[in-house]
């Protein structure tokens, strides 16, 4: 689905990925990990084209789109949850989901997304009417998560998503990332969490100072030494 050719990133003059080769297939869960400063949310940032510079290819499927503004990624249903979750949370959690489906596509299919958003994660249908800036953690990720499923999203990545959550939430995350999977969405994951993360993931991807050091299946990856010497520097 997508494939990144010696992708770099900048910031400024200062370079933070350097010709990183990754690909996603359709219908995986990919997982990308690695220390903090490693590079992870920048590649995030970098796929779907906003707050940072770029140089090398992006294609998604035959169409090339590292030329294109992220708002036009975005119309070929590649959405990113943010780390921290960027509610708006002076607005209601249905005020929030509803903001998911402003393109003209998922508009149009609006309250079927909603029933399903509601389905899958119940909990928002019973805090619709509460402001979004007063649920739990864990709950706002929820939201978060419904907002971005309202865009009808092909690709879906997520930045750090069990951050600052109980652990409770965290089972039940990656319990919904599993089951989006099975329900056709392709997902690419960035979190610290190593274990859980290549416990779902179909493939993996280890960054080290903006390079990808190593990449095999999730368990393979969770089975190799060297996955603590480019993780912990040990």
């Amino acid at each position: 689905m997508l494939r990144a050719n010696k992708l770099s990133a900048f910031y400024d003059r200062t370079q933070v990925l350097h010709e990183i080769d990754l690909r996603i297939e359709e219908g995986e869960i990919v997982g990308l990990v690695g220390a903090n400063g490693a590079g992870k949310s920048t590649t995030l940032l970098g796929i779907i084209g906003i707050n940072t510079r770029t140089e090398g290819e992006i294609w998604l499927n035959e169409e090339r789109i590292d030329g294109l503004p992220a708002y036009e990624r975005v119309r070929r249903a590649i959405v990113l949850i943010p780390e921290r979750r960027r509610l708006f949370p002076f607005m209601s959690v249905l005020e929030n989901l509803e903001l998911g489906a402003y393109l003209p596509g998922p508009r149009g299919n609006r309250d079927a997304s909603l029933e399903m958003v509601f389905d899958l994660l119940p909990v928002l249908a019973e805090r619709r009417y509460q402001i979004a800036g007063s649920l739990s953690g864990g709950e706002q990720q929820m939201c978060a998560i419904g907002r971005a499923l309202m865009s009808r999203p092909r690709l879906l990545m997520l930045d750090e998503p069990t951050e600052g959550l109980a652990p409770l939430y965290v089972e039940r995350l990656f319990d919904l990332i599993v089951r989006l999977r099975d329900d056709g969405i392709t997902i690419l994951l960035v979190e610290q969490n190593v274990e859980h993360v290549l416990k779902v993931a179909d493939r993996g991807y280890v960054l080290e100072n903006g390079r990808i050091v190593l990449q095999n299946s999730g368990q393979a990856l969770l089975a190799d030494p060297r996955l603590k010497t480019a993780y912990l520097g040990l």
